[in-house]
């Protein structure tokens, strides 16, 4: 990774009059102000569907990309929809947060109305996405269509017979809804369509496209359902899950987090070649130009709580498959481009695995005031090939931080990034970040708007309140403030 910097900027928060971001014309103008700001590296969240609390971490499928990102404009230009019929629907008041029921029930009626014209459209391409996604995408189209008909239920509550996946009620669920699989299909094959001419537009300036997957699949989702049997995830015979996943008492909750995902039995999933995983990162690799994998450290050794715990805090530390699962991986799929997300308990197990396999580790800064000298996230000690990041999507923001601090962190961070009021606090901890040694610097859009905690993304261990639903203003992406980017990105050599 050569030196240079990037934005973290989700595409679910760029602007526009749909309740929230998409694959349009916001997105090609963000890119544009990635070009002019001399930027080379445009960081997202996942693209996957959103369910659960709306969190791009619990997904419906590890591989399918998130129907509310389509463009309802570039849709009318192919001839799949009529201005009047997407233009004034109420897609929530407030253009700064995403609602995601009113974008839930429009986005709905907006795209079967799309299906109900695909014939607008050479079949052939169709035919052909559907074909080329086969691994995934039947089962996912039929997982959807069952969802649908089991009123949203959790797979675990499904009939007996569909939900052990026997021959004789796939076939009869196949029959019954080919119209909906059929619908699912076509409509993550507009996904692909709009994002993939998205992504190449985007590299076509000169600016990589950092995606993200988390390290699970989620518990109710087409990749359980469709593996459940298989033993690459720990379920009993009955299909209840043996444990999940989380991780002990941290820094953001003292209980630990329970995230509740089926966790993986390595065992079984290096006698199938890592087969899933492989298919997997391979998707990720074609939908982006490097993957940020969400808590790496669990491939090392992983934090496993039996299923029905009270609290995370009942688990235990598991070993991952290690070095091996890097092995194959880059020995089925070469030289890939991964970044490892190793914030958390780390251990000195974990930092030796993360130097073998050669992935660019990450560096906050909101979590290097803590102590001086020792601490990891400070500047001064980091090597060459890390990622450093004012904060994540899971940290305040850079002022939000300083309002929350103790006065002691705040003391040392301004001492040692010489901050004072006249260049903004903000701005002098993106200074610190792109004045390191770390090969990459990533500031989530917020930080460079000053925004305060009412920009932060996520807060871990909540669900609900106001979690995934910032949005940028359109005024906000400058070409004063660009400039401004741009001229700090030459000062530190990352252009």
């Amino acid at each position: 990774m050569q030196r240079g910097s990037g934005i973290l900027m989700h595409i679910s928060s760029l602007p526009n009059q749909y309740g929230i971001g998409s694959f349009g014309k916001e997105a090609y103008a963000f890119a544009d102000f990635l070009a002019t700001a001399k930027q080379k590296y445009w960081q997202i969240l996942p693209l996957c569907p959103t369910s659960f609390g709306d969190s791009p971490y619990q997904s419906p499928s590890a591989f399918a990309l998130n129907p509310f990102f389509i463009d309802p404009e570039r849709l009318e230009t192919q001839g799949l929809l009529q201005r009047e019929e997407y233009c004034d629907m109420d897609f929530g008041a407030d253009p700064g947060r995403v609602d995601y029921f009113k974008v839930y029930v429009n986005n709905e009626v907006i795209l079967r109305k799309a299906f109900a014209r695909r014939a607008v459209l050479p079949a052939q391409d169709l035919t052909d996405f559907i074909q080329k996604h086969q691994n995934w995408l039947e089962d996912y189209a039929l997982y959807m269509s069952l969802k649908k008909h089991f009123e949203n239920k959790a797979w675990e509550f499904w009939d007996e017979e569909i939900k052990q996946r026997t021959p004789d009620s796939l076939a009869h669920y196949r029959e019954r809804y080919q119209d909906d699989i059929l619908y699912f299909q076509f409509i993550q094959y507009i996904a692909y369509e709009q994002w993939n001419s998205l992504k190449d537009y985007s590299n076509r300036q000169g600016i990589e496209v950092i995606g993200d997957i988390p390290i699970y699949a989620s518990a109710d989702s087409a990749d359980t359902w469709s593996n459940a049997s298989s033993g690459i995830f720990k379920y009993n015979r009955d299909l209840t899950p043996l444990c999940v996943a989380g991780c002990p008492p941290d820094y953001f909750s003292g209980d630990g987090q329970y995230w509740g995902n089926t966790v993986y039995d390595w065992d079984k999933n290096k006698e199938t070649g890592y087969d899933w995983w492989i298919r997997r990162i391979q998707n990720a690799l074609t939908n982006y130009d490097w993957v940020r994998i969400d808590h790496f450290r669990g491939f090392e050794s992983y934090w496993e709580v039996p299923y029905g715990s009270p609290t995370a805090a009942y688990g235990s530390w598991k070993p991952g498959p290690g070095m091996d699962f890097i092995d194959a991986l880059k020995n089925t799929l070469g030289d890939v481009k991964i970044i490892a997300e190793d914030l958390g308990h780390m251990t000195d197990n974990v930092k030796d695995f993360l130097k073998h396999s050669g992935f660019p580790g990450m560096k906050v800064l909101g979590f290097a005031f803590d102590t001086l000298g020792d601490n990891d996230y400070l500047p001064h000690n980091y090597d060459k090939n890390c990622i450093v990041y004012t904060g994540t999507h899971d940290n305040d923001t850079a002022m939000g931080w300083f309002s929350s601090a103790g006065e002691e962190q705040i003391a040392l961070a301004k001492r040692y990034l010489r901050l004072d009021e006249t260049e903004g606090y903000h701005w002098g901890m993106i200074r610190g970040a792109l004045s390191s040694t770390a090969s990459l610097s990533i500031v989530p859009m917020q930080d460079f708007l000053g925004l305060g905690t009412e920009g932060r993304m996520n807060t871990p261990a909540t669900v609900g309140g106001t979690n995934w639903q910032w949005r940028m203003k359109e005024e906000d992406a400058s070409v004063e403030l660009a400039q401004k980017i741009a001229e700090m990105t030459r000062l530190y050599g990352r252009v």
